[in-house]
């Protein structure tokens, strides 16, 4: 069985800045794309971005210039580097992987973790 799980979330400050880890446990092989997304109370689940295998980025227009995701493959961990927090970015923030392969062949896709509160508050 595989896990995603989420650290580095909390209280912070506006203007502060916070790093948010997903790693993924387990006996995995590869993970194609990781994302980081985030639900505030009565919203629905919202994209923030998104890192291929390959290192290329997509980010919601949203946290363009204060967000930085990434993520180091050999330890099957993403993270994101949370910039200039503002009182909107508080939410729940989810780690999802589209499809991990395991190393004896077996494959889960869509799979998230459990998520990390931010609130970002004076």
């Amino acid at each position: 069985q595989v896990q995603l799980v989420e650290s580095g979330g909390g209280l912070v400050q506006p203007g502060g800045s916070l790093r948010l880890s997903c790693a993924a446990s387990g006996s995995i092989f590869s993970i194609n794309v990781m994302g980081w997304y985030r639900q505030a109370p009565g919203k629905e689940r919202e994209l923030v971005a998104t890192i291929t295998s390959g290192g290329s980025a997509n980010y919601a227009d949203a946290v363009k210039g204060r967000f930085t995701i990434s993520r180091n493959n050999a330890k099957n961990t993403a993270y994101l580097q949370m910039n200039s927090l503002k009182p909107e970015d508080t939410a729940v923030y989810y780690c999802n992987a589209d499809k991990i392969l395991s190393r004896d062949g077996r494959r889960w896709f869509d799979y998230w973790g459990q998520g990390t509160q931010v609130t970002v508050s004076s």
